[in-house]
């Protein structure tokens, strides 16, 4: 049975320079964590120089396809009409790209395929959540 969803999305850096540079992330979803997606950039296209990944909502994901969304770290909001804008908010800086809508839209039914939304609590195990807890306390 399928536990990981993992979806390979060009994102467009948004920079001052008028040409956006195309990077190869990667969006990750894992039922064993439901309410959460996972954006990774390649090592070439981060500041540091190592691969970077961000976790946030699914849900916001969702409803950032609409309208914009989030007030942390992670916003997302439509960008005319086949584009959804990701920023990420971070002490070093802020990233804002673009992704087509619909590479969004695909991996999101993908997801809702594999854990229909309102039903992700069926998928926690509360019990080996906890049990990391301890031992990461020790």
């Amino acid at each position: 049975m399928i536990t990981v969803i993992e979806q390979p999305v060009e994102a467009r850096l948004v920079a001052a320079a008028p040409r956006m540079p195309s990077i190869p992330a990667k969006l990750h979803y894992d039922r064993r964590d439901p309410f959460a997606i996972r954006m990774t950039f390649p090592a070439p296209a981060t500041l540091e120089g190592v691969e970077v990944c961000w976790t946030f909502a699914r849900e916001l994901l969702a409803a950032g396809l609409h309208s914009a969304e989030g007030t942390g770290d992670v916003r997302v909001r439509p960008y005319g009409y086949d584009r959804t804008v990701l920023e990420f908010h971070a002490p070093e800086g802020t990233a804002v790209v673009h992704v087509h809508s619909e590479q969004i839209r695909r991996f999101l039914q993908a997801t809702s395929d594999l854990v229909p939304v309102g039903f992700e609590h069926l998928h926690l195990d509360l019990d080996r959540d906890l049990a990391e807890l301890m031992r990461d306390a020790c």
